[in-house]
């Protein structure tokens, strides 16, 4: 067998891995909210190949780019569908978006402001049960 053919023989590239860890991070929470619609999906790989230079220029931030690429969709989204992902704790009021805490840090977590509390990591929200895209 051709060693450069070998899966197990494959260098993956470490800067790879984290971009690849980011998208699948942030399409598990797209498609908990049921919005992961080929357009969303989209905005997903433009945020990913823009977070590739900019980890490219700033390598110690790789533990930053999932919460980063999160936050990325979350804006586009906000300028193109609405608020997303909306907040599953707040029951009354105005429905309004989680954030992404810490805004530059290692271990993103969806947060709501208003209540103060961690709903879900980044990658690790709930099917669809008002966190969607409004």
């Amino acid at each position: 067998m051709d060693p450069d053919m070998d899966p197990d023989n494959v260098d993956v590239n470490p800067l790879e891995q984290v971009l690849h860890a980011a998208r699948a991070l942030v399409l598990t929470d797209l498609i908990a909210g049921d919005v992961a619609d080929p357009e969303v999906v989209s905005l997903v790989e433009e945020s990913v190949t823009h977070r590739r230079w900019w980890v490219e220029q700033w390598p110690e931030g790789a533990a930053y780019v999932a919460g980063l690429v999160a936050q990325d969709v979350q804006d586009a989204l906000l300028e193109r569908y609405g608020r997303w992902p909306l907040c599953p704790v707040c029951a009354e009021g105005e429905p309004h978006a989680l954030d992404v805490e810490p805004e530059l840090g290692p271990d993103p977590h969806w947060v709501c402001g208003k209540a103060g509390v961690v709903v879900a990591a980044v990658g690790e929200l709930a099917p669809k049960g008002g966190a969607d895209a409004q």
